[in-house]
């Protein structure tokens, strides 16, 4: 067997609404579906696949769990192909008043981490194209480097 790619990705959500207008209306994912029955749910898609992340809604429950655990960490999403469009997404995380928890730099990406509504870490990033991981695999664990977008 060998994966082609990871498919999708589904939260359990307190208000679907506030996810929503976190991943449709801040991240630009486009609502592909809607499921009212037995549960409230909402499949969103970049436009890739049929969805890349479903959202269903449980109401109130424990919220994530901080630091090191097993489970869950975070979900990256590739939100361009420069610097500059780093910076964009950075401004407009900023005006929209979402608070940037870090920013690194991983060799073959540069990245930003926010929190969605549920407080699941989201790392927003773009791929460093002058980086050849096929051919030098010990790039993908280089050590972590901070970030600093001027």
């Amino acid at each position: 067997m060998k994966a082609h790619y990871l498919g999708h990705v589904v939260f359990y959500v307190k208000e679907l609404g506030r996810s929503l207008a976190f991943y449709r209306d801040l991240l630009g994912f486009e609502q592909a579906g809607e499921m009212k029955h037995p549960f409230n749910a909402v499949a969103l898609t970049s436009g890739r696949t049929h969805h890349e992340i479903l959202l269903i809604e449980v109401g109130d429950g424990p919220p994530p769990r901080k630091g090191h655990r097993i489970g869950f960490y975070h979900i990256g999403i590739k939100i361009g192909d420069s610097l500059d469009e780093l910076r964009a997404v950075r401004d407009e995380l900023n005006e929209a008043g979402v608070i940037i928890s870090g920013m690194s730099d991983h060799t073959v990406s540069q990245s930003l981490y926010l929190e969605d509504p549920d407080g699941n870490e989201v790392e927003l990033y773009v791929d460093d194209p002058s980086v050849d991981w096929k051919n030098d695999p010990a790039a993908v664990v280089a050590a972590i480097k901070p970030l600093r977008l001027l």
